[in-house]
């Protein structure tokens, strides 16, 4: 997993929780890096699960929850590190349907290693965009709070109607997140 989620990871803990709880969270968890992260390095995902689990200790939220809202917290850090990839749109759904196809296209022109996830969607109606997730690491929570940062980003009348966890390698690793428009997409 790319540094630069762990990076965001505990800028979002010590924004939300506060540099002591960061520091506990770290000591708690204790992964191969030590937690010692920087942006361009590469950690194993399961370290990730380890802080938020001990941030889920630390607050009494669940990971569910507290994955959900780094998400949101992620898409608009990504938003504001990589504006030309929400240039000159203006509603969630042609940003969403572009993620597989040209945001992670980038992606791996910067990080060949990177190991992303498969984004696909599809339009059963004008009004309606179907987001499904797919990966090897159970990071479906995460994907939640991504695409809700995106609504929110974007602030377009839509909402997700629906999250349906799929069949996967494991528990998380694979949903569908259904998002409707009012008055079409």
């Amino acid at each position: 997993m790319k540094g630069i989620v762990f990076t965001e990871f505990t800028a979002f803990v010590e924004g939300r929780a506060g540099l002591d709880t960061l520091d506990r969270i770290i000591d708690a968890a204790v992964g191969e890096s030590g937690g010692a992260y920087t942006a361009l390095g590469t950690y194993n995902h399961r370290e990730m699960l380890g802080l938020v689990d001990a941030l889920a200790t630390e607050t009494g939220q669940t990971p569910e929850a507290l994955m959900t809202a780094f998400g949101e917290h992620l898409f608009h850090r990504f938003a504001e590190m990589n504006p030309a990839f929400v240039a000159g749109l203006d509603h969630p759904f042609p940003f969403l349907e572009q993620v597989e196809t040209y945001i992670h296209m980038e992606v791996r022109k910067l990080y060949p290693d990177a190991e992303l996830p498969t984004i696909a969607t599809e339009r059963p109606d004008a009004a309606t965009l179907c987001v499904t997730y797919r990966s090897r690491r159970p990071f479906a929570a995460l994907a939640h709070g991504l695409v809700e940062g995106c609504l929110d980003h974007f602030g377009a009348p839509v909402t997700l109607r629906a999250r349906e966890d799929l069949p996967g390698e494991g528990p998380g690793t694979a949903a569908r997140f259904t998002l409707v428009a009012e008055g079409g997409g």
